[in-house]
């Protein structure tokens, strides 16, 4: 699909708002970890792995990585099901986080085209098999649940679509334990 500038405009700008909505909800904080899994195919109105585009891919994270590493926060680019899910981070984050670094690169065809955009506007892009992120961001469908820490939480936004792919947010809080007589800490719920 050709897009218009003004069609990437727009779809920049929904991604800006998404993202600072999310991280405002889900109280993110510097060091934590979001990882967001991106269809450019929904985004242009096709079917997740039909239509890949590097020009949508490209708007959304002109409007998300800005802002997330402004805010001192860690990106991980979900790849597509040939790369079996695998997520894109900076190597530092590989590191600080204790994940494994597996030897791969995505391409739109084989990755997706947000993982690949990713990788190369990252400062140092490594591959991981496995992150347990603090918040997530699904445009798409492109099931990002295996990538949250327990217990995931639903996160309700103003806007629900991408271009015209759907989105779905979610947080994660720490598990409550203890039963009837246990009190909990307000500020992690």
């Amino acid at each position: 699909m050709v897009y218009g500038d003004n069609m990437l405009d727009n779809i920049t700008n929904e991604a800006i708002k998404t993202i600072k909505e999310l991280i405002e909800i889900s109280n993110l904080k510097s060091g934590q970890l979001l990882v967001i899994g991106c269809s450019s195919s929904e985004i242009a109105g096709g079917i997740i792995g039909k239509n890949s585009s590097i020009d949508a891919a490209k708007a959304v994270f002109d409007g998300i990585y800005p802002i997330l590493k402004e805010k001192g926060i860690y990106l991980a680019a979900q790849c597509c099901e040939h790369l079996n899910r695998a997520l894109i981070i900076e190597q530092d984050a590989a590191e600080k986080f204790g994940y494994e670094i597996v030897n791969v690169m995505p391409q739109p065809k084989a990755g997706g085209s947000f993982a690949t955009t990713v990788w190369q506007n990252m400062d140092s892009p490594v591959a991981v098999e496995h992150v347990k992120a603090n918040a997530g961001l699904d445009i798409g469908n492109t099931l990002i649940g295996m990538h949250l820490k327990e217990v995931a939480v639903p996160v309700r936004l103003s806007i629900n679509k991408i271009g015209e792919a759907p989105i779905v947010a979610a947080r994660t809080r720490p598990k409550f334990i203890g039963g009837e007589r246990a009190h909990y800490q307000e500020n992690l719920k």
